[in-house]
C-alpha cells in the first residue's frame, strides 16, 4: 500500500467586535488536505492485493484507511492567507460596507499582506505615491492578512472604527456605490493597459487611506503585513529607507499591529529600476530595516518577513543564497512566489494536467536545499501564488476549473511543511482573485470558505489499496485522484473533537468509487461535494454544494453550508473532475483528540 501524506491549515472565531454580517463569514474553520498520488518514477510497486467485496470489481475499488495515532505534521493556524491588490484605492470607499466585511469575513483567519513598490513620500495629505508595477505589476499594491489566534489589544484608528461600539457599518447612496464601480473598472482598463505596454504611472496612497485599509483588517480580525518599497536606492545602491521610516513613524504614530516586508521579487529589479540588487546588499537592506524597526517602539518586536523571490530558477537561487547568508537570521520566514500559467495562453485542459499540479512540488524542493544549508529550520511561506500569471484570463483562472489548482497547491504544500501560503489575490484586476469587481464570491472563495471550515492543523497519514494499474513502458504515472486527510477543524462544533476530514481532487473523466476501511469503517460520513453550476461547465463561475447553488443570501449574510448526511458503511463515489470533502464522523482519532 502506498503511504500519503498531508496536511492542514488552523483558523480561528471571528472577533466578537465584528457586526452580525461579518460574523457569517468569518465562521470559524480551518482547511483540510493530504495528498494522495502515485508514485511517479521507476520502481513503482503494485499496490497489495485486497479482498474484493461482493458485486463490486476490484479494478475499480478503492479502499482508503488514515493512521489516527498521531498527525504527520502540524502547519499554522495561518495556513491559507491572501492579498489585496492594488484596485483596492479604487474601493476604499467599499470597505466599510456590510457587503464588504461579510464576505471578507472568512478572512479572520487569515493573514493579509500588503506590498507598496515604487513609493515616494509626498507632502501634505498625500501619504505616498506608489508606482503599481513591483516586479509583476499584477502583484500592485498587494496587502496581505493574517489573523492571529489571539485577540489583538490595539488602539484603533477613529476613521472606521469606535472601540465603545464596535466596527461601524457604512451607509453610502447608491450614486457613490455607482461612482466608485465605474472608477475601480477605469483603473481596471488602465492596469490593463500599462500591464501589456510595461509601461507604469504612480497611484497615491493617502494617511486616510492607509486608515481605512488598516481598519478594514482589524476590523475584519484580520493582521496586517505592509511590504516597504526597496526600489528607492542610494547612489552606492544601498536601500534608501527614509520614506519608508517616515511610514512606520505614522503607523506607530496610530498604534498599528503591522507586520514588515522589504521589495517585491528583488531578481527582477534591473527591469524596473535599471540595476539590480545582488543576495549580499539585499541582506543588509534587511538588516538595516530590522535596526529602523527596533528604533520605534512600536515594532522593535514586530515580525519581518521576505525576501519574496520569484521562481527558484538559477539567477533566483544564487540571489537567495547570498542574501540568506547575511541576514538569514534576521527575518521571521522565507517568501517567495509562485504562478503556474502564462495566463495570456492558458486554456482550461491545463488545469487539469497533473503534471503541472506537480510542478510545485520541485520549486519547494530548492528553497527548501538552500535553508537547510544557511538557517535549518527556518519557516518558509509561499506568499503570492495563483493559477495563472499576468493577470489571468477571464473565465478561466476565474473559474471553476481553477480550483484543481488551487487545493492541490494547499495540499501539496501542508505535506512538504511550507509554513503559510498567501493566496494572490483576494480583489485585484485581472481574473486571479476570490471575488468579482462587485463582491459576489467565485468558485474559488467557497472551495476557501469550505477548507477553513472543515479542516484543521493536523495532517495525517493515508494508506490506500487497490489501484491495479501497471505502469506503461517509458510512461510516467501521474494518478489523477488525489486525497488529503486532516482533523477535522476545532472550531467547527457541529463535529465532535476526533472526527477526520477527507478531501479529494478526481481529475478522471469517470467517476471513482472509495471503500473506507479500518478505523473509518461503518462510520457515518458528511458529503460536501462541489461541482460547476450551469452550462458553462469548467468554465461556470457558480458553484454548487450538494447539488444546490451557493450564492449570498443577502449582503451580510453566507448561504448555510449544508452537508449530504451518506449511512455508515457507504461507498464514496466521486464525480468526475470534481473536488469534495467528506467528514468522517465520531472516529475518536487519538491524534484529533487535543490541540
Amino acid at each position: 500500500s502506498e503511504l500519503i501524506r498531508g496536511f492542514l491549515p488552523y483558523g480561528m472565531p471571528c472577533p466578537n467586535s465584528c457586526p452580525p454580517g461579518f460574523l457569517a463569514l468569518m465562521a470559524p474553520g480551518l482547511a483540510l488536505m493530504a495528498i494522495f498520488s502515485l508514485p511517479s518514477q521507476a520502481g513503482y510497486r503494485r499496490a497489495l492485493p485486497v479482498e474484493k467485496p461482493p458485486g463490486v470489481k476490484g479494478r475499480t475499488l478503492i479502499l482508503l484507511d488514515v493512521n489516527t495515532k498521531s498527525p504527520v505534521r502540524i502547519i499554522s493556524e495561518n495556513f491559507l492567507s491572501l492579498q489585496l491588490g492594488v484596485i483596492f484605492l479604487a474601493w476604499e470607499t467599499f470597505l466599510t460596507l456590510k457587503w464588504c466585511l461579510s464576505v471578507c469575513a472568512l478572512l479572520s483567519l487569515f493573514f493579509f499582506t500588503s506590498c507598496a513598490e515604487h513609493c515616494a513620500l509626498l507632502s501634505g495629505d498625500v501619504f505616498l505615491s506608489c508606482c503599481r508595477h513591483m516586479s509583476d505589476p499584477w502583484a500592485g499594491l498587494a496587502i496581505s492578512l493574517f489573523s492571529f489566534p489571539f485577540a489583538v489589544d490595539i488602539v484603533r484608528s477613529d476613521i472606521a472604527l469606535d472601540k465603545q461600539k464596535g466596527c461601524k457599518i457604512a451607509q453610502h447612496p447608491d450614486i457613490m456605490l455607482e461612482l466608485q464601480r465605474e472608477k475601480a473598472a477605469q483603473m481596471h482598463l488602465v492596469l490593463l493597459k500599462e500591464q501589456f505596454s510595461n509601461t507604469y504611472s504612480n497611484l497615491t496612497l493617502t494617511a486616510r487611506s492607509l486608515d481605512k485599509l488598516y481598519n478594514f483588517a482589524d476590523c475584519s480580525g484580520l493582521h496586517l503585513i505592509f511590504a516597504l518599497n526597496a526600489l528607492r536606492r542610494n547612489p552606492n545602491n544601498s536601500w534608501n529607507s527614509s520614506n519608508a521610516l517616515s511610514l512606520m513613524k505614522y503607523s506607530a504614530s496610530k498604534k498599528y499591529n503591522i507586520s514588515w516586508e522589504l521589495g517585491n521579487e528583488p531578481n527582477n529589479y534591473r527591469t524596473l529600476i535599471g540595476r539590480s540588487v545582488n543576495g549580499s546588499q539585499l541582506g543588509k537592506d534587511y538588516i538595516q530595516l530590522r535596526s529602523l524597526l527596533q528604533l520605534i517602539r512600536t515594532y522593535s518586536r514586530a515580525n519581518l518577513y521576505g525576501p519574496n523571490i520569484g521562481r527558484p530558477r538559477k539567477n533566483v537561487i544564487a540571489l537567495l543564497e547570498g542574501f540568506m547568508k547575511v541576514a538569514g537570521s534576521t527575518v521571521d520566514a522565507v517568501t517567495w512566489q509562485h504562478y503556474y500559467i502564462d495566463g495570456r495562453v492558458a486554456k482550461v485542459t491545463d488545469f487539469l494536467k497533473t503534471r503541472l499540479l506537480d510542478t510545485l512540488s520541485d520549486q519547494i524542493r530548492k528553497i527548501q536545499k538552500v535553508l537547510n544549508t544557511y538557517t535549518p529550520g527556518k519557516k518558509i511561506w509561499l506568499e503570492g501564488v495563483g493559477a495563472t500569471s499576468s493577470g489571468g484570463m477571464n473565465n478561466l483562472s476565474d473559474s471553476y476549473a481553477a480550483g484543481f489548482l488551487w487545493l492541490n497547491t494547499l495540499g501539496l504544500l501542508a505535506n512538504q511543511g511550507i509554513d503559510v501560503v498567501v493566496r494572490h489575490s483576494f480583489l485585484d484586476h485581472g481574473h486571479n482573485h476570490l471575488v468579482d469587481q462587485n463582491f459576489n464570491p467565485l468558485p474559488d472563495y467557497w472551495l476557501s470558505l469550505l477548507y477553513k471550515r472543515l479542516i484543521g492543523p493536523k495532517v495525517l497519514a493515508i494508506h490506500v489499496a487497490g489501484l491495479q494499474r501497471k505502469p506503461r513502458p517509458g510512461r510516467v504515472i501521474r494518478d489523477k485522484l488525489r486525497i488529503y486527510a486532516h482533523c477535522t477543524s476545532y472550531h467547527n462544533h457541529n463535529y465532535v473533537r476526533g472526527s477526520i476530514t477527507l478531501y479529494i481532487i478526481n481529475l478522471h473523466r469517470s467517476r471513482k468509487k472509495i471503500k473506507l476501511a479500518g478505523t473509518l469503517r461503518d462510520k457515518i460520513v458528511h458529503q460536501y461535494l462541489l461541482q460547476p453550476y450551469g452550462k458553462d461547465g469548467l468554465h461556470s463561475k457558480s458553484v454548487q454544494l450538494n447539488g444546490q447553488l451557493l450564492a449570498m443570501v443577502d449582503d451580510g449574510t453566507l448561504p448555510e453550508l449544508k452537508p449530504r448526511p451518506l449511512r455508515a458503511g457507504r461507498t464514496l463515489v466521486i464525480p468526475p473532475l470534481t473536488m469534495s470533502f467528506y467528514v468522517v464522523k465520531n472516529v475518536n482519532a487519538l491524534a484529533c483528540r487535543y490541540r
